[in-house]
């Protein structure tokens, strides 16, 4: 069933949408010209493109666990984030980049509550969400006496802080941003009310978008 139910919606996109749009659909065959960068969770509730009603070739999208923008390495391992980045900035030329978070995540619950089973059976995932270590302490200060959920959502938007961070450790990056020519953005979608709140630097905190939030980020 759940391959049926992806053959059947290929081929009513087929039918559907792409008959109905050829000509942008082989237009984009060519070429893409994204202006955007996403890096996203992997999470199957959270699609980028859906949420934000975009169409194919508007966004360049990585999506991975938690979201995480790793520190800049330059070594012999395979770093895929970072390769993706390295394609959106130097080569596409994106001017913005969002760091897209949410509420639920399994990988920042895993890190704030140290499941044991991380380190012994999953060293991927266990590796990769030391990423987020210093968000988790700053989670810990702020709300060390608040409830599980409460700690949560906190370090879902601290983590995305500390991405925002680590990609201005990319010297590309910093260069782009230093020279106003890309732009760098947290948001964080709330499964539970809908809403999407954007990171705010100048108050260092998020606010939910509105049509005023949105007009604002507009023309800074």
């Amino acid at each position: 069933m759940p391959i049926k139910r992806l053959t059947s919606g290929f081929l009513d996109f087929k039918e559907k949408s792409y008959e109905a749009k050829k000509d942008f659909f082989l237009k984009l065959a060519e070429r893409q010209q994204p202006r955007i960068m996403m890096v996203a969770c992997s999470d199957s509730r959270v699609d980028p493109a859906i949420l934000t009603n975009t169409e194919p070739g508007e966004v360049f999208v990585v999506r991975n666990v938690a979201n995480l923008v790793p520190p800049c390495h330059q070594d012999d391992a395979q770093h895929g984030t970072s390769a993706a980045l390295e394609f959106a900035v130097t080569a596409l030329e994106v001017e913005h980049i969002i760091v897209f978070g949410h509420r639920g995540c399994g990988g920042i619950k895993s890190l704030l509550t140290a499941d044991p089973n991380l380190g012994a059976q999953n060293a991927f995932i266990h590796n990769w969400m030391n990423i987020a270590d210093e968000a988790k302490r700053r989670t810990l200060i702020i709300a060390r006496s608040q409830p599980l959920e409460v700690q949560l959502k906190i370090l879902e938007q601290e983590a995305i802080k500390t991405s925002l961070a680590n990609l201005l450790s990319f010297p590309w990056i910093r260069e782009r941003v230093d020279s106003n020519n890309l732009r760098l953005h947290g948001w964080h979608y709330d499964l539970y009310d809908g809403n999407m709140y954007v990171y705010v630097p100048e108050n260092d905190r998020y606010e939910p978008l509105t049509l005023e939030l949105a007009s604002r980020l507009q023309d800074s």
